[in-house]
C-alpha cells in the first residue's frame, strides 16, 4: 500500500478556519483526514462534503456508544454525509455493533465501519478506576475479537496490541493505529503510544497523526517525515 494510504491527519481544531488552512499545505501529499469530535461538533456535516471537494478522503471519529437502535440511527444519519470511515466504540457490546453494522449494510454507499477498543490515553490504572481487571492487552483483544464477530471490519487499538490482534485475527482487518509519536516527541495526554516506525511493522493498517503534524513549524516537511519512515517500515 502507498505510504499516502496509510497515513490521517487529525484535523483536531475548533473551527473550519484552521482546518481547511491546514488542508491548504497538505494538498499533494496527503489523502486521508480525520474529523473527531470537537470540529465535527463545531462545523456540523457541511465540513464533510468540503473536505471531500479539496479532495481528501475522510475518517469521522465520532465514537458512537448507546443503545442498539440509537446507534443505528446515528450510523443511518451520519452514514450519508460522505465519510468514508465511522467509529464505534466496541464497550457498547455486540448487540450495538451487530446494530450498526445491520444498519451500515442497508445504505447505498456506506463507511466503513472501525470499533474503537481502548483509548490510547488509557492504561491499566485507569481501566481499574472503572472496574475493569484487565491489562489494555487483554481488554482490546477481548473487544476486538467480539467486534470482529459482530461483522465490524476494523478496529482502532494502539501500536501495543497490533501483532496480537494480528495473531488472533489475521490480515484482512483494518487496525487503525492512533497515539503515533515521532522519536523524540512527548506524549502529551497520550500513554501507550510508538513511532511510526514501530506501528507499521507491528503490522498496523492505518496511522492517525495529529499534534506532530498540526503542531508542526512546517506541516508539509513533518508529513514527509512520517511518510519517509512509513515507507521505509512497510518494506
Amino acid at each position: 500500500m502507498d505510504p499516502e494510504e496509510k497515513l490521517i491527519v487529525a484535523l483536531d481544531f475548533p473551527a473550519a478556519q484552521p482546518a481547511m488552512a491546514l488542508l491548504t499545505q497538505l494538498e499533494g501529499r496527503c489523502r486521508w483526514v480525520k474529523v473527531g469530535l470537537e470540529l465535527f461538533y463545531a462545523t456540523g456535516p457541511d465540513l464533510i462534503e468540503l473536505i471531500r471537494q479539496r479532495g481528501f478522503k475522510v475518517f469521522l471519529d465520532l465514537k458512537l456508544h448507546d443503545i442498539p437502535n440509537t446507534v443505528a440511527g446515528a450510523v443511518r444519519s451520519v452514514g450519508t454525509i460522505g465519510a468514508s470511515l465511522l467509529t464505534l466504540h466496541a464497550f457498547g457490546g455486540r448487540a450495538m455493533l451487530e446494530a450498526a453494522v445491520s444498519q451500515s449494510l442497508a445504505l447505498e454507499t456506506p463507511p466503513e465501519l472501525l470499533a474503537v477498543t481502548v483509548l490510547t490515553s488509557v492504561d491499566a490504572a485507569a481501566l481499574h478506576e472503572v472496574g475493569i481487571p484487565s491489562t489494555p492487552q487483554e481488554q482490546v483483544l477481548r473487544l476486538g475479537e467480539m467486534a470482529v464477530r459482530a461483522g465490524v471490519p476494523g478496529l482502532v487499538c494502539s501500536a501495543e496490541e497490533v501483532s496480537t490482534l494480528r495473531g488472533h485475527l489475521g490480515k484482512d482487518v483494518r487496525l487503525v493505529v492512533p497515539g503515533i509519536r515521532p522519536a523524540g516527541s512527548a506524549p502529551g495526554d497520550q500513554r501507550r503510544v510508538a513511532t511510526p516506525g514501530q506501528a507499521i511493522a507491528a503490522g498496523a493498517s492505518m496511522l492517525v497523526v495529529g499534534r506532530p503534524i498540526t503542531q508542526a513549524p512546517d506541516p508539509r516537511i513533518a508529513i514527509e517525515e512520517l511518510l519517509r519512515e512509513i515507507g521505509q517500515s512497510s518494506r
